[in-house]
């Protein structure tokens, strides 16, 4: 009988299992359903928690969420810029796949950001222009750098509370694709005709907002 013996070191790898590659973790989605009142959020805290209630639901352990939304002062409170609300990035949607890496990405030319990429909490796609119906207008209250548009008028639906016929909110197109001043803006395509439900959902829209998970 023939006995084979092999150095201690050759069992350990033998015995070691390969790495597991590891996914990367959702940072980035659109909301897969509104709060169904229009461009009534609950104001920044309410959309926060919106995000923070799907991104649960959807198995995220990442525990704050913020509204990619712009505000403006009010009640002694300074202006919010939307871009200073998400953290540093990078941001990555369901599937794992970048969609910026910084701040400064996302609101560039280069950043990856359309209808292929941003993906529900799901993992779902958000029907764009062709479809029907038609949802790609995004709230966010925002100029193209992410910061509130200067100026007196109604940008931000009585900051995130009016879903009056009345006002309106800066939307932007996530499949970069429309009509508009910006129609291949996804964040500050053209302002909406009104701040209730079915204002929106005339205009293309339906509620929905990006979230962005702060993990730094």
């Amino acid at each position: 009988m023939i006995k084979f013996s092999f150095p201690a070191a050759v069992l350990l790898i033998a015995a070691t299992p390969a790495p597991i590659a590891q996914s990367r973790a959702m940072t980035f989605f659109i909301t897969s359903t509104g709060p169904a009142n229009g461009a009534s959020l609950g104001g920044l805290a309410g959309a926060d928690a919106h995000c923070a209630a799907l991104a649960k639901a959807a198995g995220s352990s990442i525990n704050t969420w913020h509204a990619y939304l712009s505000a403006k002062a009010a009640d002694g409170k300074p202006a919010v810029n939307a871009r200073d609300r998400i953290g540093p990035g990078p941001w990555f949607n369901q599937a794992g796949v970048q969609v910026a890496k910084d701040v400064a990405d996302l609101h560039g030319e280069s950043n990856n950001l359309n209808k292929e990429t941003a993906l529900t909490e799901k993992g779902g796609k958000v029907n764009g222009r062709g479809d029907t119906p038609n949802m790609h207008d995004i709230l966010t209250g925002s100029a193209l750098d992410g910061t509130l548009m200067p100026g007196d008028g109604d940008t931000t639906c009585g900051n995130w509370t009016s879903s009056a016929a009345e006002g309106s909110a800066l939307v932007g197109h996530f499949d970069r694709t429309g009509g508009g001043q910006n129609p291949t803006s996804w964040n500050s395509a053209h302002p909406s005709r009104g701040c209730g439900q079915q204002n929106l959902q005339a205009t293309g829209g339906n509620g929905f907002f990006y979230c962005f998970g702060i993990t730094g």
